[in-house]
């Protein structure tokens, strides 16, 4: 079984103000910004300057975001909500080699699956303790697959 941390999401009411502790505060530095008009939302990717300087290529978009590199994503949803009892930390996110197999390895340990992976990409699953827990598929989404194509999305994520 092989794993690779990506990033831990936390959601933001003010971009600026969130850059600010972040960066300036904290010394974190923009690597990507994503505007989606659509989703009507902001993703904002940070890492350490030395996490960066352990992966040259970390700053040319062309090439996406490297593997292993440790960061935060700041998300921004334009429409006003309350952050409140832990809603604004969003999730964990880890690369898995096989969506499906490890859907249903969470699946036999008794952990409801949130959000199935329908798509053959991407998975939500929560902690003992209510965390949220993004699985996304290494490389390419698998094809899908039944029986989670049809599976309806169990709470939130």
């Amino acid at each position: 079984m092989s794993v690779e941390y990506l990033h831990t999401m936390i959601r933001i009411s003010d971009v600026d103000a969130a850059l600010n502790f972040f960066c300036n505060g904290l010394g974190l530095q923009e690597l990507r910004r994503v505007d989606n008009e659509q989703g009507r939302f902001t993703l904002v990717f940070l890492a350490s300057p030395e996490d960066i300087a352990r992966y040259p290529d970390a700053r040319k978009e062309e090439q996406g975001l490297p593997p292993g590199l440790p960061m935060i994503e700041l998300t921004h949803n334009w429409d006003p909500e309350e952050l409140e009892g832990g809603r604004n930390f969003g999730h964990l996110a880890y690369k898995v080699d096989d969506i499906y197999e490890a859907t249903e390895r969470f699946q036999r340990l008794g952990v409801t699956i949130n959000r199935p992976p329908r798509d053959g990409r991407m998975c939500f699953v929560r902690s003992p303790d209510g965390i949220s827990v993004e699985l996304l598929q290494k490389g390419d989404p698998l094809p899908p697959k039944e029986p989670w194509a049809s599976a309806e999305n169990i709470g939130t994520w």
